[in-house]
């Protein structure tokens, strides 16, 4: 991507009033020019649940990690955000008005496939859902309670039950059960009560 366009595209991006609108541009633009040089970035974490959840959940700023490299070297960090006329590093950047941290490899125990999603400046990829929910729910609760943890577990719980995120509940169990979490009894209250709520049947199940 020349110059030219990376600085209408940050025009663009510093203009948006939409705060999920503003991740997923910004998440595009630098998963493009980071694809440039053979990286695959992700989205994770509270970003990731704000994007598939359009905004039902409030992140504030952009966590990304890298899919298929094993580390970023910081000159290399530099040089790409350097493009972006970003400012600070090199993990935590400040860019068109947003806070982007790029942090180390994604962490995904999910058999699911990354979400990709197009954005206006190019693809870039989410993490998988089920990795969300269960590491939310889990930080819900360890090592001690977190309501704004268990408020975003709850929100992608919703979503998802309402059909409007494809979840694979069955991988949400296998994970829940993997020792990396060890929280299936915690994950499937929190889906039953979402699902009470919503006079449906939970797809989850503790056993």
């Amino acid at each position: 991507m020349d110059a030219r366009k990376i600085k209408s595209a940050l025009a663009d991006i510093t203009a948006e009033q939409d705060p999920t609108l503003k991740s997923a541009k910004l998440a595009s633009l630098c998963s493009t020019l980071w694809a440039e040089r053979g990286v695959e970035l992700v989205v994770v974490g509270g970003s990731a649940i704000e994007i598939l959840t359009e905004g039902a959940y409030a992140s504030g700023d952009l966590d990304m990690c890298h899919a298929n490299k094993a580390t970023l070297p910081v000159r290399e960090r530099l040089e790409v955000m350097g493009r972006l006329g970003a400012k600070g590093g090199p993990r935590n950047w400040q860019v068109a008005g947003m806070y982007l941290d790029l942090l180390g490899p994604a962490e995904s125990f999910a058999h699911t496939p990354f979400r990709r999603i197009e954005g206006p400046y190019g693809s870039f990829l989410l993490m998988k859902p089920e990795d969300l929910l269960v590491e939310r729910v889990l930080m819900s609760t360890y090592p001690g309670e977190s309501p704004a943890a268990r408020k975003c577990a709850r929100i992608l719980v919703s979503v998802a039950l309402r059909g409007e995120v494809e979840m694979n509940w069955g991988e949400v169990g296998r994970l829940a059960n993997l020792p990396e979490y060890r929280n299936l009894p915690q994950c499937a209250k929190l889906v039953q009560e979402v699902a009470d709520e919503l006079k449906i049947e939970s797809p989850l199940h503790p056993d």
